[in-house]
């Protein structure tokens, strides 16, 4: 299984409910969680630009944040992106 990294805050629906289906499938994840202003600058450029949390990242794939995710395991992709 590719390693899967989340970036998240503290407090945060979103990363809590993206965490929570990689969960639900078994999925072990590095959480780094965003507090201080380097960890941010790092998730930003390694995002293409995106400030939002959670980024999600599978393997060298930016999967992109909550609604990514879900939209993955709904088209059935996101086994297949885990494993492959």
């Amino acid at each position: 299984m590719k390693e899967v990294i989340v970036y998240s805050k503290e407090v945060c629906p979103y990363c809590v409910k993206a965490k929570n289906l990689l969960q639900r499938k078994g999925v072990s994840y590095i959480e780094i969680k965003i507090t201080t202003d380097e960890q941010k600058e790092e998730m930003i450029k390694k995002s293409g630009g995106r400030m939002t949390v959670p980024q999600i990242f599978i393997g060298e794939s930016h999967v992109g944040g909550c609604d990514d995710l879900y939209a993955l395991e709904a088209a059935g992709k996101l086994d297949d992106l885990l494993n492959s």
